[in-house]
């Protein structure tokens, strides 16, 4: 049913991506289909790594882990941007025609008083992609 699971990856928040990374985990098995898990880095200095060759290496190795943990192979893809919070929906969904994915499994946060003002990244991305997105909180 679906071949190629897009996953976002946020490795500053990594440890809160469980739900999500069982989610996709169980899809991919049921499915024998294979998860793209995507980063999006900025190209200056942040939390999640110093310059965008060290963030994708910490994503290759992250994917490593979740591989083995899984039982099922995690594929990174490292995506540079200037603003990463102003073109995080587009890299996304460039990324996910990209890879020629045709399901998002996406973690997202309890809405809250600030969602009212802004939209969140998933709710963009679900109402934006043209395949299924499954947002996992």
């Amino acid at each position: 049913m679906f071949a190629k699971i897009m996953l976002p990856i946020d490795l500053v928040h990594a440890d809160k991506l469980e739900k999500s990374l069982a989610a996709a985990a169980s899809i991919a098995k049921a499915n024998n289909s294979a998860i793209h898990a995507v980063g999006v880095t900025g190209v200056a200095p942040g939390a999640a790594a110093h310059d965008p060759e060290e963030y994708a290496a910490r994503l290759e190795g992250f994917c490593n882990k979740q591989t083995e943990a899984r039982g099922v192979t995690f594929t990174p893809h490292s995506v540079k941007a200037v603003d990463v919070q102003v073109e995080l929906d587009s890299k996304l969904q460039d990324a996910a025609s990209e890879i020629g994915a045709d399901l998002i499994v996406m973690a997202t946060h309890v809405p809250g008083i600030a969602d009212h003002l802004f939209a969140s990244h998933g709710s963009h991305v679900a109402a934006n992609a043209d395949i299924s997105v499954l947002l996992v909180r």
